[in-house]
């Protein structure tokens, strides 16, 4: 399945309610639009922040012991939600816009912690689009701007086959909508995909998840199996309520 096929797919599920989740993911033998031509060659590149940025705002988030995994919100949250996503992948932007939210607004009530694993295996083992978003989000990590950034790259995810997807220029325009996140540090970083090999590293324990697609979600272990769970804010709460 290509990026283009995914979002074939979204329309698709959309459409038909009796489809399950697995309908709604970019999967692992992806292969990705890596910026080049295709329905969104020519297209804008986009740079916003998140349609509800505030909630992301001051957020904390820190590296686990494991050296991959980034830990949104309290370390004694009585509820953790594991969260593997791709940056390229259009579900993930859509689990943002959603689910993502209500994950959120938990970190931010103390309810949950989230724990994010960043997979670029869209990318197809080159340095391509979702590696040079990945790198962008460890720096923001640095930079004290992890969950703001991340929202917001979602929120400028380019349109499938857009000519320089998440490119370095478009990468720093994102970062311009996240305040203080802008410096020499953070730009160097991006610029020089510092964080590479992180990258890597981070793409290997999406792999040794057995996970086969992205978004995949679990709220204390147990993976969230709607639609509804994954794609609205009132529908993530609720299956955090029950777990």
């Amino acid at each position: 399945m290509s990026v283009r096929k995914c979002a074939r797919a979204l329309v698709a599920a959309a459409a038909v309610a009796a489809l399950g989740v697995s309908a709604a993911a970019c999967s692992s033998s992806s292969s990705s639009g890596g910026g080049s031509a295709g329905a969104g060659a020519g297209a804008a590149l986009v740079a916003k922040p998140a349609a509800d940025a505030e909630l992301f705002a001051g957020l904390p988030a820190k590296l686990a012991a494991d050296g991959t995994t980034v830990v949104v919100g309290k370390a004694d949250a009585p509820h953790t939600v594991k969260v593997y996503l791709d940056p390229q992948c259009p579900f993930c932007a859509k689990f943002e816009t959603g689910g993502g939210e209500g994950l959120a607004k938990a970190v931010k009530d103390g309810k949950a912690k989230a724990e994010y694993t960043v997979a670029s295996f869209l990318d197809q083992g080159q340095e391509g689009a979702s590696t040079r978003a990945a790198n962008a989000l460890r720096a923001a990590l640095d930079a004290g701007k992890f969950a703001e950034y991340h929202a917001a790259l979602y929120a400028s995810q380019p349109a499938e086959g857009s000519t320089g997807a998440y490119t370095t220029e478009h990468l720093l325009k994102i970062a311009d909508q996240v305040k203080g996140l802008r410096g020499a540090a953070f730009d160097k970083a991006v610029k020089d995909m510092t964080y590479k090999d992180w990258v890597k590293k981070s793409e290997q324990a999406f792999e040794a998840s057995g996970e086969q697609g992205t978004p995949a979600v679990l709220i204390d272990g147990k993976k969230i199996q709607t639609r509804d769970g994954l794609f609205t804010a009132a529908g993530f709460l609720k299956a955090l309520d029950s777990a």
